[in-house]
């Protein structure tokens, strides 16, 4: 019988790169080989190529500077919101009571359900887009800024009344940092859901923007272009990831002795 180890021992870093490099092989074997269609799975080569050339004529950089600004707008203003009302319900017992409800009434409507509603208050425009992506990054950031706050060791509290904190100083030193693991978890929930609605929203309601190519190559059938769009999306996201990754680390380096880290 194998024994757990608390220290086990870290894998190859090529393990990733090769598996990865393995499946876009197979990929590319399965599409040039005909066993897949094309039309509905061009090979990585071509997606590439296509990748290459809608670079070269400008029309990727249009989309993506459109879509970038829409999507950091929306996940600033949903973060931040998220955030401070987490730990306002996290530290208030009469807010929690009066806020935490609706969070839990409104949480499960989907948001993108409400964007005709937007268009209708707002107008077309970049308002109602921003305030889906806000919406859809709030939530997470709220629920786990609330329950990193609320899980934090009572022991916590009592040293700071020992200490004689004041409110500012014991939110600050104590709170916050306590709290900044769970809001972290919320913050990565809240920028995957912004690359889902920021798409979705381009596809109703936007003439620009990459979620407004996949749906103009989609109806053109040229999968190879649509397939280049989601790649840039990807790109987006893993950018989005190391970022967060970054400044978890630098902020919060208590939290990375883990030794499966």
């Amino acid at each position: 019988m194998k024994k757990i180890t608390l220290y086990p021992s870290a894998p190859s870093p090529w393990t990733a790169p090769v598996v990865f490099l393995a499946l876009l092989l197979l990929w590319e074997l399965c599409s040039r080989t005909g066993l897949v269609s094309s039309l509905y799975l061009p090979s990585p080569s071509s997606i590439g190529a296509a990748f290459l050339l809608m670079a070269a004529d400008g029309e990727l950089y249009g989309a993506f500077i459109n879509s970038v600004g829409r999507i950091l707008g929306g996940y600033a203003i949903g973060s931040l919101l998220g955030v401070a009302l987490g730990m306002l319900f996290g530290i208030s017992r009469q807010a929690r009571a009066v806020g935490m409800p609706l969070v839990h009434f409104l949480y499960p409507v989907p948001k993108l359900a409400l964007l005709p509603l937007f268009i209708l208050w707002f107008g077309i425009g970049e308002t109602p887009k921003l305030i889906l992506i806000a919406m859809g990054v709030f939530f997470p950031v709220l629920i786990n800024t609330y329950s990193g706050v609320t899980r934090m060791p009572v022991i916590y509290t009592k040293v700071s009344v020992i200490c004689q904190l004041t409110d500012r100083q014991y939110i600050r030193r104590v709170v916050l940092p306590a709290a900044m693991p769970s809001i972290f978890t919320g913050l990565r929930l809240g920028a995957g859901i912004s690359l889902i609605l920021l798409v979705a929203a381009e596809m109703l309601a936007a003439g620009k923007g990459i979620g407004a190519l996949v749906l103009h190559y989609g109806d053109l059938m040229l999968t190879d272009r649509l397939m280049a769009c989601v790649v840039l999306l990807a790109l987006m996201g893993l950018v989005f990831q190391a970022v967060l990754n970054w400044l978890e680390k630098r902020y919060i380096p208590w939290d990375q002795e883990h030794p499966s880290r």
